[in-house]
């Protein structure tokens, strides 16, 4: 994280910075008939903000994360050797690594280094997977895709995924099942220019994480995610696809998905049937 800003520092009498350096119209009488400076003169300038060398360390990690240096699976240099590409100590690059690894994008594996991490590996997927069960370990439902069609970015869309109205994007919409019961409907809204090639039947074919499909096929994976979480009542067409009656209670959430270089690419409006699941949040 970078340090916040601090104060510039004050006028020296002589109307001179700390620094040395002249500020306009030091030493300098105005007129009677100059006009008087007005009060927006006297605004703080921002100063400049730093942040710690480990976090310039994983920033250029990431860059090569970004670029596909190291892909998913991979892994990634020693420290040793990232510390002499990089002109830091070991301590720094390590440092840089740990917070990589707090934040899932690599992972330490004993004897062997540090390797990239995918969508496939448990401390990842059911990173973005807050659905469990009330009994038994979280797991991954059936998903049946109900359509996946390209068209142009309502209003609404184009503003999270900060592209333009109008612009291309890729809709889904399809129902995850939990031990033959239908507990979530999604509508999904993807950057068409990321996702050129996906249809319905390649997701119905897709066995596993739809994330780990992003990531293998289209070279797209989600760094990290916000979500609003809300109550809501089932309107007709939610109540019929997942079986429960008008009006039953659902959460509802949205969820804004980021990949590399903070990037928005996807929007999903998920409904939750919870009789039988809860949400779980973890903070740190």
């Amino acid at each position: 994280m970078s340090s916040l800003p601090t104060s510039p520092p004050a006028a020296a009498a002589n109307g001179s910075s700390e620094s040395g350096a002249p500020q306009s119209g030091a030493g300098t009488q105005p007129s009677a008939n100059s006009p008087v400076a007005p009060a927006a003169s006297a605004a703080v300038t921002p100063s400049p903000t730093f942040s710690p060398l480990y976090q310039q360390i994983k920033a250029l990690i990431m860059q090569s994360l970004q670029t596909g240096e190291w892909k998913p699976g991979e892994m990634i240099p020693s420290e040793m050797d990232l510390a002499a590409r990089y002109k830091v100590s070991q301590g720094t690059v390590r440092k840089a690594i740990d917070d990589l690894a707090a934040d899932n994008l690599v992972a330490r594996r004993q004897g062997k280094g540090t390797f990239v991490t995918t969508h496939y590996e448990d401390v990842v997927k059911f990173r973005f997977l807050r659905l469990v069960p009330d009994e038994g370990e979280p797991h991954y439902g059936a998903s049946r895709v109900l359509e996946c069609k390209r068209l142009r970015a309502p209003a609404e869309i184009a503003r999270l995924l900060d592209i333009r109205t109008g612009d291309s994007v890729v809709q889904i919409r399809r129902v995850l099942t939990f031990s033959n019961e239908a507990t979530v409907l999604d509508e999904i809204w993807l950057l068409g220019a990321n996702f050129k090639g996906l249809t319905a039947e390649k997701l119905n074919e897709w066995k596993g994480p739809m994330y780990a499909l992003f990531e293998a096929e289209f070279g797209t994976r989600m760094i990290r995610a916000t979500e609003k979480i809300r109550a809501v009542a089932a309107d007709s067409t939610a109540a019929e696809l997942l079986s429960v009656p008008p009006d039953s209670p659902l959460l509802s959430v949205e969820r804004v998905s980021f990949t590399y270089g903070d990037r928005p690419v996807e929007v999903r409006r998920g409904l939750y049937v919870t009789t039988r699941h809860y949400y779980q949040n973890d903070l740190s």
